[in-house]
């Protein structure tokens, strides 16, 4: 056995972090499970004495909930033992608390020109004898970054990110003892606009939003080793002046002269700004996660030189710089190039930029207090030949581990996951954006809450939500429990629209049924309550929510008015599902906290929604009255058919979808759980499908159009390779990646799970299309591991290798299974449970999953079977018909179909017999291994 990771509050050794609902937990790596006992001893740094600790307790989970009164600014150690009865292990982290509720000695400064873009703050201080420790509390507005003889404190950027800042701003705590020793040192505070002050929001965006002047707040608190104690503050001692940046914004970019000369210092003002805003913090750093090089230096059409880094990512540029002094260089950034020249106009009225003034050294440079969504750079200004390796793409994004990967034996299929990925990458930027390129990357509540889920699959998302529900919360606290359109709200008052405001419910709900800590409900109980509550208050009919402005199914296909993309689907039909399953987990949080009164309140108020909902949309017997596919999918999603009317509402979905050539025409509200719903009630083949579709609308039609992430629209960019003229053009948008989900249930097998994954079903639907699966999840338990295979030899045999990890047990549940070999010593049937260990299962199914054509395929699936078309040729010249547009509308249609509609498709019915039955024999060519 081995403790291989301890979190505290899902964090690695958090320095400063608000730590509410204190919990500790650990990962147990073994062989296999055995029955041990687990303790959580907490210590003082400065003590041996424990401050906490709990008894010896037999294990049932791997975590401990700790009630502990903290202390401010003290470091505590963590001491986790296990024991079984062969052996004895232990293993040690630490947290560190911030400045908590503590008073603070540093005031805020300023400078007397409030006007200036880079507004630098320095002091000189002599530290004259050993020091023991040393910690800086600091904060800045809009962004700063800090430096000890010029360099930089911390590894993290865009500092202190991004909050409501009339409300709360967030405090960073730096352990800077190395950075302290006996000598002389220069601190220094650098400052820019960012999201505080700077140019931010739609149409055009506004200055200003927050506060008009640049600001910075530290103390440096120094212990010596003789035990006497020092605190540096800001305050009127220090001197402050301009720095070279001339301009910055979030969508301007940056402008910075190294020529300037930094002189004019002067004393700084102290400035009566409120204390009560700071806290420590929430957020998880932005840090440079990858650094990304350059593919190709191309020279466009247009005589332009244009970095390709190969992959639209978010951050900013790294480049040496070889110039002499006073040479202008411009970077501007774009996400893809039209014609083959550069191409920025889908960023609307976001400058994004980088221009450097040259000083003539030669080193490294950067942007500072800005960020871009790109994958091609135009260069400006460098009189010399361009050398790739004078420029790295620095890729950034909140600080957070990836726990899940998926690969299969497409290649198609792999790129698209790891554009969601990507995409999730470059929108997990202290707040879940929408997109980080254009004049927008706004905490967008509506695509955060349908991608929560495959968000916690790919990555360790629980601290990073955790932030932004309480963005959400302090919203709401401004709007009488109403959910703004995003969050923070940049001084907007708009919202209240469904899915977008279920935010507030639904992504602290979805954390909890990920991760098994029920913290981020109790943060936001309140906000949660507020918001089913501002619904009831201000919907025009009782138990139902009729409103007059909807979102819908945004972007979905199935509109009649281009203008305004709500979709099809009855929006106040939408909106109430939304009421009801708001109010649900609202019921299901009250109970899980043991408040009765709540619990009833709104077990009672769900009801009577679902039954309204029945009442206005569903006739007695199952139909729904909107026959769209999102409103099949809904119904079906949230329970809203009785069990035995089910199987027709499926079949209504079904034949919605064949009416719409088995393509999805939802937007944001049913793509999330399309697929899902037809896995979950027996139409994986079709789901399979629509997934593995490569024609326009699909997820891998903007994989073969070249997308290296997931793009806003289905048709952003054409089939032609040119922009949709209708605009809202991102090529980096999370939102549809939600069928990253539907893999992970229905393609690697982790159908369901219980809280915090301790129980699991593996129940996998296999196809042949897809015949090897591979990936993993990394639990809060541990990493499983999962890989299947089927057709695996002429007996049709599936194989299937589980690693399953401590303290989580398995519900196995493999389709067509009369029996199952286990590592090769016995046979298994039925459903059964596995723990902790490794397993190789195999067995041969009841029916295999080698399918033929018949004779209602369509001939587009014909065309791509090069081996059949041969074969069918020797019958019949038909296919000749469709060699110049192998995916025509008439393509995706079946020869008996085309034969039996159309008199120019003429087929004699003998030579039609023979295609059918040549059909009937031919196994369906699956994907080929790539």
């Amino acid at each position: 056995m081995k403790i291989s990771s301890i979190t505290i509050n899902h964090l690695h050794e958090p320095l400063g972090f608000q730590l509410n609902d204190l919990r500790v937990e650990f990962k147990l790596a073994a062989t296999e499970f055995i029955p041990v006992e687990k303790r959580l001893t907490i210590y003082l740094t400065t003590s041996k004495q424990p401050c906490w600790q709990s008894e010896w307790l037999n294990y049932d989970n791997n975590y401990f909930d700790v009630d502990l009164h903290l202390q401010a600014r003290t470091r505590y150690q963590v001491l986790v033992e296990i024991r079984s009865k062969q052996e004895h292990i232990q293993a040690q982290s630490f947290f560190e608390t911030g400045k908590m509720n503590e008073s603070w000695q540093a005031q805020w400064i300023g400078n007397t020109d409030k006007k200036i873009q880079n507004t630098l703050f320095k002091k000189s201080i002599t530290v004259d004898k050993p020091l023991k420790a040393a910690r800086l509390y600091i904060a800045g507005l809009g962004l700063y970054e800090t430096y000890i003889d010029n360099q930089k404190v911390g590894s993290e950027y865009l500092t202190p990110g991004v909050t409501a800042y009339d409300q709360w701003v967030q405090v960073q705590t730096y352990d800077i003892t190395k950075q302290l020793s006996q000598n002389s040192h220069e601190l220094l505070i650098s400052c820019g606009d960012g999201w505080y002050k700077g140019n931010y929001g739609f149409d055009g965006g506004q200055d200003c939003i927050y506060g008009d002047q640049q600001l910075a707040i530290a103390e440096y608190h120094l212990e010596y080793t003789d035990g006497t104690e020092e605190v540096i503050v800001t305050n009127n001692t220090w001197q402050t002046t301009s720095g070279k940046i001339t301009k910055s914004a979030i969508y301007y970019g940056e402008d910075f002269d190294d020529t300037l000369e930094i002189t004019d210092w002067q004393p700084a003002i102290e400035v009566q700004h409120n204390y009560a805003v700071l806290q420590d913090r929430l957020s998880l750093p932005l840090t440079i996660k990858e650094q990304v090089a350059v593919q190709q230096i191309i020279h466009t059409p247009a005589q332009e030189q244009v970095l390709d880094f190969g992959q639209n990512q978010a951050g900013w540029l790294e480049f040496y710089n070889r110039e002499p002094q006073g040479t202008k260089i411009t970077f501007q950034f774009g996400e893809v190039l039209q014609e083959g020249n550069f191409y920025r106009d889908n960023l609307r009225q976001a400058r994004a930029a980088f221009v450097y003034i040259s000083d003539g050294q030669e080193k490294w440079v950067r942007p500072h207090f800005t960020y871009y969504g790109y994958r091609y750079v135009k260069v400006s200004g460098i009189t010399q030949s361009l050398r790739a390796q004078d420029f790295k793409a620095d890729v950034i994004y909140s600080d957070m581990e990836n726990t899940g990967s998926i690969q299969t034996n497409n290649a198609k299929v792999n790129r698209l996951f790891e554009n969601i990925l990507w995409s999730q990458k470059s929108n997990f930027f202290d707040v879940p954006t929408d997109c980080p390129q254009r004049d927008e990357r706004l905490g967008w509540s509506g695509d955060a809450e349908i991608f929560s889920n495959t968000a916690a699959c790919n990555m360790d998302v629980f601290a990073f939500f955790k932030k932004y529900a309480y963005d959400l919360a302090i919203e709401q606290q401004q709007h009488d429990g109403m959910v703004t359109m995003y969050a923070p709200a940049m001084g907007q008052n708009d919202g209240g629209a469904a899915g977008w405001g279920d935010a507030a419910t639904i992504i602290p709900w979805n954390m909890y049924q990920n991760y098994g800590d029920s913290a981020i409900l109790r943060q936001n109980y309140s906000a949660m309550k507020s918001w089913v509550d501002w619904i009831s208050k201000n919907t025009q009919t009782p138990n139902l929510w009729v409103s007059p402005f909807q979102f819908g199914d945004w972007l979905a296909l199935d509109g009649e008015n281009p203008a305004m993309p709500t979709g099809k689907t009855d929006e106040d039909f939408i909106a109430s599902i939304y009421y009801y399953y708001s109010s649900w987990i609202v019921a299901q949080t009250a109970q899980l906290f043991d408040n009765s009164a709540d619990f009833e309140y709104y077990s009672q108020l769900a009801a009577a929604i679902k039954k309204a909902i029945q009442a206005e949309y569903i006739t007695p017997k199952g139909r729904i009255a909107i026959d769209t596919q999102t409103a099949y999918t809904l119904a079906l999603q949230f329970n809203l058919v009785e069990p035995q009317y089910q199987q027709r509402v499926v079949d209504d979905l079904v034949q919605r979808l064949h009416k719409d050539n088995d393509h999805l025409k939802t937007g944001f509200v049913g793509t999330p759980y399309l697929c899902s719903v037809l896995s979950k009630f027996g139409q994986h083949k079709l789901a399979t499908k629509i997934f593995l579709n490569e024609d326009y609308p699909s997820w891998l039609n903007e994989v073969n159009l070249g997308a290296t992430t997931v793009w806003e629209r289905w048709n952003s960019i054409q089939a032609d390779g040119s922009m949709n003229p209708e605009g809202m053009n991102s090529l980096n948008h999370y939102s549809i990646g939600t069928i990253m989900h539907w893999a992970y249930q229905y393609l690697l097998g982790i159908t369901e799970h219980s809280a915090g994954y301790q129980q699991i079903t593996f129940a996998p639907q296999f196809d042949y299309r897809l015949p090897k699966i591979k990936g993993h999840f990394t639990t809060p338990y541990g990493d499983l591991r999962i890989q299947s295979a089927i057709e695996t030899d002429e007996q049709h045999t599936i194989k299937v290798h589980l690693e399953i990890p401590f303290g989580v047990q398995v519900k196995i549940q493999l389709p067509r299974a009369p029996k199952i070999l286990v590592n090769d010593t016995k046979y298994l049937s039925g459903t059964f449970v596995l723990t902790a260990g490794k397993y190789d299962l195999q067995y041969q199914p009841t029916t295999d999953y080698i399918e033929t054509y018949h004779q209602d395929t369509p001939v587009a699936a014909i065309l791509k079977d090069k081996e059949l078309v041969k074969q069918i040729q020797t019958i019949d010249p038909i296919l000749d018909f469709f060699k110049d547009d192998p995916t025509s509308d008439l393509a995706q249609m079946s020869l008996t179909k085309l034969d039996t509609t159309f008199p120019f498709i003429n087929i004699s019915p003998d030579h039609l017999q023979q295609i059918n039955q040549l059909l009937e024999q031919t196994p369906v060519l699956t994907q080929r291994k790539e």
